[in-house]
């Protein structure tokens, strides 16, 4: 059987979280891939309404096995606490939660730099979330970060450490002039780490294809989205991983062919966390109304979202990066009170109309949106199920976001829980 990648197709925040735990049922694995607890999936089922930033979606889902791939970076307080909250909520996450042994760690220092050089930059922050992802991908990338099989290995792990901390406390105390990390205290969390997580951190890439190899079906979760992407996103104001179709395989270490179904999550609408170009954002009254009816504020930072009318330049853009299957609309019903609504069809740019998004962040701020204007629907969507019950204009207007990304719709979102979910084509899981 195949495996479903299911990615986030803007700026990350599309409802990701409701869509992977309404699938989640009708798989083996789910699987993170990329990304750390900088992302947020909000989930509300039968069991309660949760947070998770690490743990899989899968998690509430009988007979699921979850997995962090190893193309996540791991704060293992944040992993420990997460799953604690889980435990109270009567969830047993012990017995379906695997931990690539080749996924980094997020360490102490990790943090503190990463919160400490985005205050540096003062009017030219990026919005990282402090999370101290950014500074993990860049000591994975110099060939100096920790994995999570290090744990395993104490005694290595010192000798790692005694290479690392030297340029680390440098930076520190001569850039930031902050004080120092200590090996012991480091060392003094490992343990603890190795404690709670040891019996989790596993090889979990030949696991997935052991999987997958003798006919299982795999769920492919998706952090962030691919607006945010290091290579295709809206640089420099991006993540510090890969979001795409192409992250999913390097970070979970499955063939590109397993890769069936790609399904690409889409607001209704657009919305935007932190610094960056943001051509159909919207700063009226309109704007700050789906903001309040639909509670825009950050699962991971809790910061208000931009908010902005639905870009067609750039659901087409993603989807010629990820190659869609499916499109899934989330959040229609945030949109029942419009009496009108306006889709960008192009942008203008000194003149020119384009029909994709320039890659210089420069030039994407000075892009202007071409709008067209839809009629609203005066029934509202809220709680609907079947396809048949949906007003003629919001079916119009799911229309044309199908036109624009260039795949075919076939699951639409009315609201926050698993059944308010119009399943247009049963593309999935068997």
């Amino acid at each position: 059987m195949p495996a479903y990648a299911i990615l986030g197709a803007q700026w990350g925040d599309e409802g990701k979280g409701k869509i992977i735990d309404y699938l989640s049922r009708r798989a083996d694995i789910v699987a993170r891939f990329s990304g750390g607890n900088n992302a947020g999936h909000t989930v509300i089922n039968d069991l309660g309404d949760f947070s998770l930033h690490l743990v899989p979606c899968g998690i509430f889902s009988d007979g699921v096995m979850n997995v962090i791939g190893n193309g996540v970076v791991v704060d293992p307080d944040v992993l420990i606490e997460e799953m604690e909250t889980l435990k109270q909520a009567g969830i047993d996450v012990s017995r379906s939660l695997m931990v690539s042994e080749r996924a980094h760690l997020i360490m102490p220092y990790h943090v503190m730099l990463d919160t400490l050089a985005e205050s540096e930059r003062g009017d030219f922050a990026i919005g990282t979330t402090g999370k101290g992802i950014g500074p993990a991908y860049s000591d994975k990338t110099s060939r100096t970060g920790i994995r999570a099989a290090d744990l395993l290995d104490l005694e290595g792990l010192r000798h790692r450490l005694e290479e690392v901390l030297p340029f680390v406390n440098r930076v520190l105390t001569k850039v930031y002039e902050v004080d120092s990390v200590s090996i012991d205290y480091i060392l003094d969390k490992s343990r603890m780490w190795k404690d709670f997580l040891g019996p989790l951190i596993k090889p979990v890439g030949r696991y997935v294809n052991e999987v997958l190899d003798s006919g299982g079906t795999v769920v492919l979760e998706g952090a962030q989205g691919i607006l945010l992407d290091l290579d295709h996103g809206t640089y420099p104001f991006v993540t510090s991983s890969s979001p795409t179709i192409g992250g999913a395989s390097t970070g979970l270490a499955i063939q590109p062919k397993q890769i069936t179904n790609v399904l690409g999550i889409f607001k209704a609408y657009n919305t935007r966390v932190g610094s960056g170009p943001f051509p159909t954002e919207l700063f009226d009254d309109v704007g700050e109304g789906i903001r309040t009816i639909a509670k825009e504020f950050g699962t991971t930072t809790g910061r208000a979202r931009r908010v902005g009318w639905f870009d067609g330049v750039l659901a087409s853009y993603s989807n010629r990066i990820n190659g869609y299957t499916s499109a899934v609309i989330t959040r229609l019903d945030v949109l029942d009170h419009l009496d009108s609504l306006n889709i960008c069809v192009g942008y203008k740019l000194d003149g020119d109309i384009l029909d994709e998004p320039p890659g210089g962040v420069t030039a994407l701020e000075k892009c202007l949106p071409v709008y067209e204007t839809l009629d609203g629907w005066d029934v509202p969507t809220a709680g609907i199920s079947n396809i048949s019950e949906l007003p003629t204009n919001a079916r119009i207007y799911v229309d044309r976001l199908e036109e624009l990304i260039g795949c075919p719709v076939d699951i639409i979102s009315t609201g926050p829980h698993r059944d308010h979910t119009i399943m247009v084509r049963d593309i999935l899981i068997s």
